[in-house]
């Protein structure tokens, strides 16, 4: 319920941050590039800057913002203001893009730019409100952020800052009131009860403190913040036992959580724990990541990245915020920004360990992979059952074709699994199989093909890649196709099982079949190469001569990988040989007569 009310919330409040963040044209977040480009590359230099005309460095900025480049975009724009200091729209884009890189010591001299010319402006009076709270500068906090409120998520938002800034002031108890005459959806109490169970926390009314996150805990006892903050508020009102109770309550809907198993084995060992928070900064930081995280997950980044980045600006080293803010990077394809943001999570974290595999994946991505296996070897080394860390290891070895390493790799994995068949446990012999099926291991990888069937009989990507490979050595032709068949049946739209079904036939000398299958192929993943050659390959043995050279031409086009590139282009000049006796399928039978079959 709550999610469901919170996503129409999040729509509409997309809409109002449109109504300020669209009075710049051409939004910060635009459109992502297929292949996103290294910022740290790209980032203008002073001389960059000064070579440029003010129109030159807007079409620049502009190209920054298409590239989802916010610390060039703000760059840019902020030289082009410098050149016509009195155009309102450099403002508002220089403004944004300072907002969105995080820079916001320099959005804060903008927005105060930007309300003498438009009071009105509530991302610019939300941004000066945060900055008079850093700075302990309470009632001019207040003033601004009262007057950003304009719709359900800044006007909690706007609200829960106040009441912070109200505690800051000294005034504990008005803080409280502000938050409580809050009124809207449904899901408001959850985060009004959390905050205002915080702020009686620290103003010493622990027992008012304890009522709050006990409420705040019956309507969502899967929020984490609300699990930390009631268990730390047992542990120290209560007693562990309790604090331990809701802690393991939470670990059983998410296990293994870093910060849920910090908290059991301090409440295991007798510990009193701190309260979540300690200052109205940190208050303030927590509200604006709780809001800013539930919209990145929820497909609001514009809103979100303005929430976290102020989150951050009031607490710098907020590991929650940071790991959602490169989420948030990632879910924009902009892995060279997760990067850096993921370095700066503190090694005293619980979460550091996280942000080192998630910081592996993205380095990887950005073809730093060296560098992304030195840090998984890395994190295997403290802990050689790191499951989530020799996975991510293998992932990134098989995806750049070192199969030998990843089959390695894979092995360590298998050899700490826990006991049991949990069919959960399936994948790591099929990526294992793959591994050494890839670097000519056949015999373990069959082995590990239908272990891993046996864990998880009905798995459509082992069915597909276990009968393919029979079918493609021409043995255990019927088991083969049948397996491929049941793949296809629950995958009826995936195009590379589609392929495989549509290849086997081929294989069996069934032409019409795999031209009717590997034609569905082609329309669900146009743009495969080794789809398209297989098509091509197959309308050459139904006589389709020109349709096939076409297709091989497109395969070609489409960089297939480079062993097969002379083949096509073997294939375009001279067709394909007769089919005759010698055919996969004629040897296939020879070997089932012969006893030699899979």
């Amino acid at each position: 319920m709550f999610s469901n009310r919170f996503n129409r919330w999040t729509v509409a409040a997309i809409a109002l941050m449109g109504t300020a963040i669209a009075t710049v044209p051409g939004r910060v977040l635009a459109q992502t590039p297929d292949h996103p480009s290294d910022t740290a590359a790209q980032f203008p230099t002073r001389n960059d800057l000064k070579s440029l005309t003010t129109a030159g460095s807007y079409l620049a900025a502009r190209h920054a913002s298409v590239e989802r480049d916010a610390a060039s975009a703000a760059a840019f724009y902020r030289s082009a203001l410098r050149t016509d200091p009195k155009n309102n729209e450099l403002l508002d884009r220089a403004f944004i893009s300072s907002v969105a890189d995080g820079d916001i010591d320099e959005a804060v001299k903008l927005a105060e730019r930007i309300l003498t010319i438009d009071k009105t402006n509530r991302v610019a009076r939300l941004v000066v409100g945060v900055h008079d709270l850093k700075v302990k500068k309470y009632a001019a906090a207040q003033t601004n952020i009262n007057q950003s409120i304009r719709g359900p998520i800044t006007d909690l938002v706007a609200t829960l800052l106040s009441g912070w800034a109200a505690y800051g002031a000294g005034d504990a108890k008005g803080g409280v009131a502000t938050i409580d005459k809050l009124a809207g959806p449904e899901w408001y109490p959850l985060f009004k009860d959390l905050h205002a169970g915080m702020i009686l926390e620290l103003s010493g009314k622990e027992k008012d403190a304890g009522t709050r996150f006990e409420r705040a805990y019956k309507l969502d006892d899967s929020m984490l913040r609300v699990t930390e903050a009631y268990a730390r508020w047992l542990s120290r009102n209560k007693d562990s036992a309790a604090a331990t109770t809701v802690y393991q309550a939470f670990d059983k809907k998410l296990a293994r959580h870093p910060l849920i198993q910090e908290g059991l084995r301090e409440t295991k060992a007798g510990k009193k724990m701190p309260p979540l928070v300690d200052s109205a900064q940190a208050g303030a930081a927590e509200a604006l990541y709780g809001i800013g995280a539930t919209l990145t997950r929820r497909g609001g980044e514009d809103l979100a990245l303005v929430y976290l980045q102020l989150s951050l600006y009031l607490q710098p080293t907020h590991p929650l915020a940071l790991l959602s803010l490169a989420d948030l990077y990632e879910s924009v394809k902009r892995p060279q920004m997760a990067i850096k943001v993921y370095e700066r999570v503190p090694s005293t974290s619980p979460l550091k360990r996280n942000a080192q595999i998630q910081l592996a994946i993205d380095l990887d991505s950005a073809d730093r992979t060296d560098e992304a296996i030195k840090i998984l070897k890395g994190v295997t080394s403290e802990d050689a059952k790191d499951l989530e860390a020799i996975m991510a290891l293998g992932n990134i070895e098989r995806g750049r074709k070192r199969f030998g390493d990843c089959g390695a790799t894979y092995s360590l994995g298998v050899d700490v699994l826990p006991p049991g068949n949990d069919k959960a446990n399936s994948v790591w012999y099929y990526y294992r199989g793959i591994c050494e099926e890839r670097s000519k291991q056949w015999a373990k990888a069959e082995a590990d093909m239908k272990k891993a069937l046996e864990l998880q009989p009905d798995q459509p990507h082992v069915l597909n890649y276990l009968g393919y490979s029979w079918i493609d050595q021409g043995v255990n032709l019927d088991e083969g196709m049948k397996m491929i068949k049941r793949a296809v049946e629950q995958r009826p739209d995936d195009g590379y099982i589609v392929d495989s079904l549509g290849w086997a036939y081929y294989r069996i000398g069934n032409y019409e079949e795999a031209v009717k299958n590997l034609e569905r192929a082609i329309d669900l993943k146009p743009e495969d190469p080794t789809i398209n050659d297989h098509l091509g390959d197959a309308y050459w043995r139904v006589g389709r001569t020109l349709e096939a050279k076409f297709q091989w031409s497109h395969a070609r086009d489409l960089k297939p990988e480079p062993e097969e590139l002379p083949k096509i282009e073997a294939k375009i000049a001279n067709g394909l040989a007769d089919d005759n006796s010698n055919s996969s399928a004629a040897q296939a039978e020879k070997k089932k007569d012969d006893g030699k079959g899979g």
